[in-house]
């Protein structure tokens, strides 16, 4: 079942043109990560999708809907939730009060004051589960802003998963932390994933251990374009794609260009599916 699917999008700048005629599609099960190099248009991709910046042209709908340019209330409540690159946790609020933030308004009550949360069974519930699956459940009492960069990082997701998006969009979530917390965040992110009945997992990433390691399908691209859209094994092996992509001479060996299509290649093994 496709969830989320974009439709020959472009989007200009004045003359500069950051997606030309992009398509993608997402279904229900899929960890699908969005790679390419500085300038590529990867983050205006997911900007599109996640209706921050409206295309030129070209369609984008989520779960048959129509979401171009729609609000993230809106697209909370279709069941799609995003992370930014940059921590946007609230650095005046706690962890605990940071989570409640987005049970709130998963629950519709994001006019009530904070003063009332102490009372409200439900969100403190919410909480208490989100926090759970995080690491978090001993920090909901501590400042944001005094945890370290890695748990920052998870509190920010977590209160993206705290919406329980049946998507969530996730830009660069293990940026500007240790190598060994990379592993920690992202194998925090799926179990979660999988706990919450999360459906499909899109993200974008510059680390191709993380990209390799949990992805279903990589889109690669290049000067806006889709120049590659395979299962890991058959980017790896496409010469031209890593040499463009990633910068750096293929494995030795038979090569064959990888597909640009919205599903695995025929006649190779469907992947493991992290969600799953």
């Amino acid at each position: 079942m496709t969830l989320l699917e974009a439709v020959d999008v472009r989007k200009f700048y004045g003359e500069t043109c950051a997606l030309d005629g992009v398509s993608l599609r997402v279904d229900a099960g899929e960890f699908v990560s969005i790679i390419g190099p500085n300038g590529a248009g990867k983050t205006t991709l997911v900007n599109v999708l996640t209706g921050l910046t409206v295309p030129t042209s070209g369609r984008v709908t989520f779960k048959g809907v129509d979401v171009v340019g729609a609000t993230p209330v809106r697209l909370a409540r279709l069941g799609m939730a995003r992370s930014f690159q940059l921590v946007t946790i609230f650095p005046g609020l706690s962890v605990g009060e940071t989570l409640a933030v987005a049970a709130l308004a998963r629950l519709g009550r994001s006019a009530r004051p904070f003063t009332a949360l102490a009372r409200d069974l439900e969100v403190r519930a919410a909480v208490d589960d989100v926090a759970a699956l995080f690491g978090l459940a001993d920090k909901l009492g501590r400042a944001a802003r005094t945890l370290p960069q890695g748990d920052k990082k998870l509190l920010d997701v977590a209160s993206a998963f705290a919406l329980h998006p049946d998507v969530i969009l996730m830009d660069e979530p293990t940026s500007g932390v240790s190598t060994a917390d990379k592993t920690v965040i992202m194998e925090t992110l799926v179990q979660a994933a999988r706990r919450m009945g999360i459906r499909a997992i899109v993200l974008v990433e510059h680390d191709m251990d993380i990209v390799f390691g949990y992805s279903d399908r990589i889109v690669a691209l290049h000067q806006g374009r889709v120049l590659a859209d395979a299962t890991p094994a058959a980017i790896r092996a496409d010469a031209a794609v890593v040499a463009t992509v990633l910068g750096i001479a293929a494995v030795p060996g038979p090569t064959q260009p990888a597909t640009v299509s919205n599903s695995p290649p025929t006649g190779e093994p469907a992947p493991r599916t992290p969600l799953q």
